[in-house]
């Protein structure tokens, strides 16, 4: 039987396949369908999004979260899951088969209608899989996980590219979504053993519902958070602004996703079966926040130092418009590095209520600062996002601070070394665009930015840290001959 820490390992094996691979495929995907598509056409099925994202927070009501955090399961928890999802999947899309039209006539976009109506049929898809997914977080078995998420992405990234090519225009994109639901839920049930049976438990569902409700209050509040400034800018700017927005935010989504998530994922099941003890939740909260911001600050500074580059490679010259949305944008991906992991130490110890509160605020602050700036355009939006993040962040260290024994000055620390490394690497990736420009194409001066950067981010690391410097090649290597030896959890 593998202990907690083995088991963490193979998991961050999967979760990085599961995450790096999806992610890498769906974003050359995303890249190559920028530049088949109008930026109108990627605004459109955003501001379509907003709905069907709204509408999806009542789809699995918290009770997958529910599943990973609960120490005592039984049959019964996931038998009536199951049904649950499954009944409001099909309530969920013939509601919004129903309300397509008036909500494309709020928007005065006729071709919304059917975008959305097509769009519902993902909820009924995505019920059938729930159960099973959380089953294999709670076991940290992240390489049926892994799976699907890459079949789904490249199925639906080959039926995207071939439907734009065809000249699908924005049907593309609406086909690439659905079939990622199907080959995703048909996976999820090729690799499962359990399936359902036809048994509901009123007082079995209660007491998942009882952790869950908190989870669909919060996916609520992270909705208003992160999707109003979408309604706000389609509703006031149109959709061919909200197109420029939607790819610098997927491009600062992505580089979360794949820095963040996979860490985050196999940290609330790790965090959970040590609420019991908090010197040791202490120290592996500790240290997954520090590996992370080595890995987190980098990436999003160089995101913003080398977004002319990576816009007009990745996407075109058409979406220039995106570089200073995604600039900006960057410095919320360095909070969301620092935010994400007390959120996961409120949900492991239970506290899903303290959760929401502090993620209410945050969204009413960033709400706020949507309303007051639209008016000047997509980067004063996205500024807005930025500073009402920053100034409702403390708040967070102090919820924290009242679960596990934390020392702010201790947590601080955390994050020198990666602010230090990062400093340096910003003055030599801009010591070098100053010194070198137009000498070489795009491509070529990107390579070689990247290059400099890593360089003498790594070495900043050696000289001040150098067993830090070691660890991290030490575990790295870890995880390397955990993937090869393939053992099953």
């Amino acid at each position: 039987m593998m202990d907690i820490r083995q088991k963490v390992v193979k998991g961050v094996v999967w979760s990085v396949i599961q995450h790096w691979g999806s992610q890498t495929i769906s974003f050359a995907v995303f890249s190559l369908l920028a530049r088949l598509l109008k930026p109108e056409e990627f605004g459109l099925v955003a501001l379509a999004s907003v709905f069907i994202a709204l509408m999806e927070i009542f789809l699995d009501q918290g009770l997958s979260q529910a599943i990973v955090q609960r120490q005592q399961l039984e049959p019964e928890h996931l038998d009536s899951a199951f049904w649950a999802n499954l009944t409001v999947g099909i309530l969920l899309t013939i509601c919004s088969i129903i309300f397509a039209k008036p909500i494309a006539n709020l928007f005065n976009r006729q071709q919304l209608a059917p975008i959305l109506q097509w769009l519902s049929l993902s909820f009924l898809l995505n019920s059938f899989g729930c159960v099973q997914q959380a089953i294999f977080h709670r076991e940290l078995a992240f390489k049926f996980v892994a799976a699907r998420s890459l079949l789904a992405t490249l199925g639906a990234g080959t039926i995207g590219i071939t439907m734009a090519v065809a000249g699908f225009g924005v049907w593309s994109l609406v086909g690439q979504k659905l079939v990622g639901a199907l080959v995703g839920a048909v996976v999820l049930w090729s690799a499962s053993g359990w399936r359902p049976r036809f048994c509901i438990s009123v007082k079995h569902f209660q007491e998942l519902f009882a952790f869950g409700i908190n989870a669909i209050g919060l996916n609520a509040i992270n909705f208003f958070n992160r999707r109003t400034d979408d309604f706000l800018i389609g509703y006031f700017l149109g959709p061919v602004a909200l197109g420029y927005y939607t790819i610098a935010y997927r491009v600062l989504l992505v580089m979360t996703q794949l820095l963040i998530t996979v860490t985050n994922q196999v940290a609330l099941p790790t965090f959970s079966k040590l609420q019991a003890e908090p010197e040791r939740l202490q120290r592996a909260f500790y240290t997954v926040t520090q590996l992370t911001s080595l890995v987190a600050f980098p990436t999003f500074i160089g995101m913003a130092v080398l977004a002319p580059e990576v816009v007009q490679i990745l996407f075109g010259s058409q979406w220039r418009s995106s570089i200073p949305i995604m600039q900006v944008l960057a410095f919320v991906g360095i909070l969301h590095s620092m935010f994400n992991f007390n959120s996961t130490v409120m949900m492991a110890k239970g506290k899903p209520a303290w959760k929401l509160g502090v993620n209410c605020l945050t969204a009413v602050v960033n709400i706020l600062g949507f309303i007051l700036v639209t008016r000047w355009g997509v980067v004063a939006v996205a500024l807005a996002y930025v500073i009402g993040s920053y100034l409702t962040f403390p708040i967070s260290i102090y919820v924290v601070r009242k679960l596990i024994p934390l020392q702010p000055i201790s947590y601080l620390r955390q994050y020198a070394i990666a602010i230090a490394a990062t400093s340096v690497m910003v003055s030599a990736i801009l010591a070098a665009k100053y010194f070198l420009p137009s000498l070489l194409s795009l491509p070529a001066s990107l390579a070689i930015y990247t290059l400099i950067g890593a360089v003498f981010y790594a070495l900043t690391i050696f000289i001040l840290a150098p067993k830090l410097f070691w660890h991290i090649l030490s575990f790295m290597r870890q995880l390397i001959r955990s993937d090869r030896e393939g053992n099953e959890i």
